[in-house]
């Protein structure tokens, strides 16, 4: 017998949802990266959107039962039930960008970067097998709408500048792919090491792209922020763009209200973050709406 939904009885298909998946591929891009490749049916309708998307990667958790899950909410809005969980039930969840999408073959890769066992991410990646189980909350192919968790969003024609520590260089790489043939402008990455300058990182003819070895022990930010002071002088400051705290967390992503020939896109720390936007805005004159900002973590915060 064939039983036929109706309109009322169809579930809802909404921008996100929770995918389980497996790691099947582990590769060592550099001393600094790791790429994660994960495999699972439902990934068939995950949405291959590029550019920054972002996603959530939910680990598992120590003696839970499910594969690690157990106690993970399901339900669409799982960040409050997630919250209220005691620590011992909660497990870690951090965000990423999608490094590249292959919804026929069912799989996703996810590029990490390594820093000890400083972070739960890192500490997992570290001892990472095949067949180890994560799930990803992210875009529903079935959707018909926008997604969320995107930003670059250049005006028609403009250079491009994208700027960002290692953090940022997944988004970095998965943007400049999308750029279509004659877009022109620089991308500058910090990583920590030269080894870190990856070699599948490619971009159109007429954007150049700039790695800065930062070598360790130093604080992340402390080559590109006086490299992008060298690139654009200080032109004179733009009468609406207000002081910013020097260590604010900053997000700020605004719509572009007047022309500009430039859209810079910024992430990575947020100190260093704000650094280059007070630049770029204060000091360079670029007009509000133009740069988009976003620390994507800050020293000694732990986030999601």
């Amino acid at each position: 017998m064939t039983v036929t939904l109706s309109a009322e009885t169809q579930p809802e298909v909404l921008p996100y949802r929770t995918f389980d998946t497996e790691v099947v591929a582990l590769r060592r891009l550099s001393p600094s990266f790791l790429r994660v490749t994960v495999t699972g049916d439902e990934l068939r309708d995950f949405a291959d959107n590029g550019l920054d998307q972002r996603i959530k990667v939910i680990l598992p958790l120590a003696g839970a039962g499910h594969g690690g899950f157990e106690h993970f909410p399901r339900e669409t809005d799982w960040f409050l039930p997630w919250r209220a969980l005691p620590d011992e039930r909660r497990n870690p969840v951090r965000t990423y960008t999608v490094r590249s999408a292959r919804p026929a073959l069912r799989e996703v890769d996810i590029d990490l970067v390594l820093h000890g066992d400083a972070g739960p991410a890192s500490r997992w990646a570290n001892r990472a097998v095949i067949g180890d189980r994560i799930l990803l909350v992210g875009p529903d192919g079935r959707f018909d709408g926008p997604h969320g968790g995107l930003v670059w969003n250049p005006p028609a024609g403009a250079e491009v500048l994208l700027v960002g520590d290692e953090t940022a260089v997944p988004a970095i790489a998965a943007i400049l792919e999308r750029l279509a043939p004659g877009t022109t402008g620089r991308a500058l990455m910090e990583v920590p090491a030269a080894r870190d300058a990856l070699d599948d990182v490619s971009a159109p003819p007429g954007v150049e792209l700039l790695w800065f070895f930062r070598g360790f022990g130093r604080t992340v930010g402390d080559l590109l922020v006086p490299a992008l002071r060298e690139l654009f002088p200080a032109a004179g400051r733009a009468a609406d763009v207000a002081d910013l705290p020097e260590g604010e967390v900053l997000w700020d992503v605004e719509e572009l209200t007047g022309p500009s020939t430039g859209y810079a896109w910024l992430a990575g720390e947020a100190g260093m973050v704000v650094a280059l936007r007070r630049h770029l805005l204060r000091d360079a004159g670029w007009p509000k709406g133009s740069v988009v900002s976003m620390g994507y973590w800050k020293y000694g915060v732990a986030g999601a």
